[in-house]
């Protein structure tokens, strides 16, 4: 089977890469921007068609929170009119869509319970409103479809806030880091296992629907810098916790983002990494390919 992923230069992306690397039964076509203009429809209408696709894994998105407040045309077409272009594609050819969402699709409500995936989606900015948007324009569509949300994302690839505080806790004397936002980092390459894994066992077959993936457990940014710093080794800078209107925002974040992952871990039989471990993890990568 031919499997198209979009997106394929983002942290994701290149972590499918290193799936595929350790071999599959099925062939991957790994595109980004310059190979497919997933906002033309008609450009990816033919690359499906003539590829034979049967699987698209969608890891494109516009995922800057604070740039979308005022980019707010392009966030919508890449995160919900480019999907309704994936999800048309693949239904015409009788695939199956999997796609990328996030938790920013919950935080305007109060709670702190983790997040259901049947629980009313409210997002705070524009960011989750156009993720959002994708989610129902797949639905709309009425293709055969997984949906992933997922959190606070990193990985040894591009920018991203593993990479960013193992520079700052190395090169800054103090740092403030706000302590009253939780969530659950989650390591992309897990995401990208567990995905490749159900593919590779043809375990989407009758599983289409929503499901939670993050790391297992809880955490603040700021518990967050402080594990990173000291699994580094980078002692010599001071973190501080603050609170979020320290550091202005054009965008609300939801304070309390945590997602519960029983469905995904029922359906498809799987254990979820705690996220210290797999932090570790990718800090044991990150120095390993520095050195």
């Amino acid at each position: 089977m031919n499997i198209l992923v979009t997106g394929a230069n983002g942290q994701l992306g290149n972590c499918f890469r290193n799936c595929f690397q350790r071999g599959s039964k099925d062939n991957y076509i790994f595109t980004d921007v310059a190979e497919l203009d997933i906002t033309d429809p008609t450009a990816v209408r033919r690359m499906v068609a003539d590829n034979k696709i049967g699987i698209i894994i969608n890891c494109a998105a516009y995922t800057n929170v604070d740039k979308a407040e005022e980019d707010a045309a392009f966030a919508e077409t890449l995160n919900s009119t480019a999907v309704r272009n994936l999800a048309d594609a693949i239904k015409d050819n009788d695939g199956t869509l999997i796609h990328i969402s996030t938790d920013y699709v919950f935080g305007k409500e109060p709670y702190n319970v983790p997040c259901r995936e049947d629980q009313t989606g409210t997002p705070t900015g524009v960011y989750g409103l156009t993720k959002l948007h994708g989610e129902q324009a797949i639905a709309a569509s009425g293709a055969k479809a997984l949906i992933f949300r997922t959190a606070w994302l990193y990985s040894e690839y591009g920018k991203n806030f593993v990479k960013t505080m193992l520079g700052l806790t190395s090169s800054k004397p103090s740092l403030k880091v706000v302590f009253d936002q939780t969530g659950t980092p989650t390591y992309a390459q897990d995401l990208a296992d567990t995905i490749f894994d159900i593919i590779e066992k043809r375990q989407y077959n009758g599983n289409e629907g929503t499901y939670h993936y993050s790391n297992e457990g809880v955490c603040s940014w700021y518990d967050f810098t402080k594990m990173i710093a000291a699994m580094a080794g980078n002692d010599t800078c001071d973190i501080q916790p603050c609170h979020s209107d320290e550091f202005p925002s054009k965008v609300k974040r939801p304070s309390y983002s945590v997602l519960d992952k029983t469905k995904v871990k029922e359906t498809f039989g799987i254990r979820i990494p705690y996220w210290t471990d797999s932090l570790r993890k990718c800090i044991n990568n990150i120095k390993a390919h520095e050195a």
